[in-house]
């Protein structure tokens, strides 16, 4: 069968879900029909799930009839099945089975409804989820939290049970850089192949529902299947028909089941749907307080407007005392601190004066004409090549690490690892081309009987050396580019912001002008050249990096001060809990721009009054202030890039007191207590 197109999301469709490999294994004997009083008798059904004898009504798929819509309220198709090419004789291939569903509504887009006003709280669609799925007790597919507001004796509590809503727009798809997820013309569901998986993890930064679940014991991540080996049979997810009170329904999408008045696509601690346009349906008709809070550590409330509507806003629940907290900024994030500096600061050592040789400054041009232009090549390779093998570390499952090039045509994680690679492979072919004219080089090579001056005399290796400088500096530029837009992300406000880019680029000019000024100084030992033209050079670029790094961040502090959302709710945790740490970073890149500043002016105006010799009276003394700028702006960009990774708050479920709690499950690494695995915390081995 040939793959088809499910719009909004790819461009291809699986033609087995069996291929997916989520799904538990089943028992293959005839099905009891979608009607109750049926039984066992019924025969030619697909055998993907063992039935009970004697299943309830309420866990069978209902008959939509004749009043499913052909659009849902976003304007995507209810009724897929227009979009395949081949809807008759097609199998699932479900645990293997390949015999043809008979549901006549397969090829439609179902969803979950949710009566926030029936749920009790028993957490039994937890239960029947992780049991079917065999999850680890730190795994939940389906979880469930609530909100909370209002005084006794009218105190009021909201449940809010949430899994994977098998968006229309799946954000997890495009941003998964293995091609592990698929969206299914069968039934809309999205699927996710946990073997596919590499465990990078970037999916659940991109979810808003904290749908996929990231398991740092295997390595890998796994989410909600839809259960569809139970839809085959016409019965209902295993979460929908363990549920109590009748709080959870399933079935055609903007159907509203039976004995419901509302079908709204939000509910108080919802996040927007406009992000992926989630198939979830809501009914919430009893009244609740103007203000609802949640009960885990993240300081988000839900106030109602003028419309009716909840919005989030800052809920200050440390109070406005700052503290350092340094041991915090050590977190699983680590490596992508590193990867990022360290390929940010690769990218300015070698563009830099690649790219000022190009446009004609004397002092670039000099330097990339002498012995000590190949060890900086050389050095920006070895900076981005380790700093791929920290991206690497950082993933559940490394050794699949090659996994990640498999979406290119939506990923900007795939995107941002392929442009990377592109600039360490046309480096390491610019050190070959640059290899044969070095003079440190052609001595050795002569030691050992080996004699270049024929290669160097007939072929063009300078050309060469442009046209594999050029490619490096565009495929650099256009990994800083992606690597840039992986943190654009709507579901994580605190990154979705133009400041992102600045730090980068910021970072990219300061740290590389550091590290290629670095290598000309040391090149002043073996070879003459116009020291002090290149300090000011490399030192007002440098400048300028802090500055560009300096305005996004003033404008960042202007947005989410004013912002009441999760990106407001970040920068009030690192202006209070980190915010002695925050105080510091901000004074330090200050205390630099002023004294990189300083200095440039001061070579500048000693340099004018004596042009013919283009030197400094204290010239190791000003060598030394800008060492010490240097390593301050180091120590910066560290703490920086540490806060960056630590502070972001996602727009994702409310969790519950302990359960989907980050602050509970501190507290019990903290004391011992994540260490009964029935705690349902995950140990850090990831």
């Amino acid at each position: 069968m040939s793959r088809s197109t499910i719009e909004g999301a790819t461009d291809k469709v699986s033609p087995k879900c069996g291929d997916v490999g989520v799904y538990m294994p089943g028992k293959t004997i005839k099905a009891a029909s979608n009607r109750p009083e049926v039984g066992q008798e019924q025969l030619g059904r697909s055998n993907h799930w063992e039935v009970r004898p004697q299943e309830q009504a309420y866990a069978y798929l209902p008959d939509p009839g004749n009043k499913s819509e052909i659009e849902n309220r976003y304007g995507k198709r209810i009724d897929l099945v227009e979009l395949t090419d081949n809807p008759v004789g097609r199998s699932l291939f479900i645990n293997g089975n390949p015999e043809v569903g008979t549901n006549p509504d397969r090829n439609k887009q179902h969803g979950f409804f949710f009566t926030a006003d029936n749920c009790i709280g028993c957490h039994a669609c937890e239960s029947a989820c992780s049991e079917k799925n065999d999850n680890p007790a730190h795994l939940a597919f389906r979880s469930v939290g609530y909100v909370e507001g209002g005084t006794y004796p009218d105190h009021k509590r909201m449940n809010i049970s949430m899994a994977c809503n098998h968006c229309d727009d799946p954000v997890c798809l495009k941003g998964c850089p293995t091609r592990a997820y698929t969206k299914h013309a069968e039934y809309g569901a999205v699927l996710q192949d946990p073997e596919t998986c590499f465990g990078c993890g970037y999916c659940t930064w991109v979810c808003p529902y904290n749908a996929p679940q990231l398991d740092p014991v295997e390595g890998r991540v796994s989410k909600c299947n839809m259960c569809v080996d139970r839809l085959e049979v016409g019965l209902k997810p295993a979460c929908v028909s363990a549920c109590l009170g009748n709080a959870l329904d399933f079935g055609v999408i903007e159907n509203t089941p039976e004995n419901r008045e509302q079908c709204k696509t939000t509910i108080p601690g919802f996040p927007s749907p406009e992000i992926t346009q989630p198939n979830i349906r809501f009914q919430q008709t009893k009244s609740l307080p103007e203000e609802m809070t949640r009960t885990d550590d993240m300081p988000v409330k839900y106030c109602k407007g003028s419309d009716g509507q909840y919005r989030p806003k800052v809920d200050q629940k440390v109070g406005k005392k700052i503290y350092w907290n340094l041991p915090k900024l050590n977190s699983r994030e680590n490596p992508l601190v590193l990867f990022t500096l360290l390929v940010q600061a690769a990218l300015g050592t070698f563009i830099i004066p690649f790219s000022g040789a190009l446009f004609g400054v004397e002092t670039f041009k000099l330097f990339m004409a002498s012995n000590l232009f190949l060890p900086l090549v050389l050095l920006s390779l070895g900076m981005t090549s380790l700093g791929l093998f920290m991206s690497v570390t950082h993933l559940g499952r490394p050794f699949r690490f090659y996994r990640g090039f498999n979406n290119l045509r939506y990923s900007p994680m795939s995107r941002e690892g392929f442009g990377l690679a592109l600039f360490s492979a046309f480096l390491g072919l610019t050190a070959l081309l640059l290899a044969p004219s070095n003079l440190w080089v052609n001595t050795m090579l002569t030691s050992l009987g080996l004699d270049l001056t024929l290669l160097t005399s007939t072929l063009p290796l300078e050309n060469g050396v442009v046209i594999t400088g050029l490619l490096a500096s565009a495929s650099g530029l256009a990994g800083l580019y992606y690597m840039n837009q992986c943190y654009q992300i709507k579901a994580r406000p605190f990154w979705n912001h133009w400041q992102t880019a600045t730090s980068f680029v910021g970072n990219s000019l300061s740290l590389g002008a550091m590290v290629s000024c670095m290598v000309m100084l040391l090149s002043t030992a073996v070879e003459p050249l116009p020291l002090m033209r290149a300090v000011q050079a490399f030192g007002f670029i440098f400048t300028a990096g802090l500055v560009i790094e300096a305005v996004g961040l003033i404008g960042h502090n202007r947005t989410f001060n004013r912002s009441e959302d999760e990106g407001g709710a970040a920068h009030y945790i690192q202006c209070t809990s980190f915010g002695k740490t925050y105080l510091l970073r901000n004074v330090l890149l200050a205390v630099n721009i002023l004294a990189a500043s300083g200095l440039l002016l001061a070579g500048f105006l000693e340099v004018s009054e004596s042009p013919a010799s283009q030197s400094i009276a204290n010239e190791p003394l000003y060598l030394i202030a800008w060492a010490s700028v240097s390593l301050i702006n180091l120590i910066t960009a560290m703490i920086g890039r540490a806060l960056f990774y630590n502070l972001v708050i996602p727009t994702t479920m409310p969790g519950a007191f302990f359960w989907k709690n980050k602050g509970f499950e501190q507290h019990a690494r903290d004391i011992g207590l994540a260490d009964n695995p029935a705690t349902g915390v995950a140990p850090l081995a990831h």
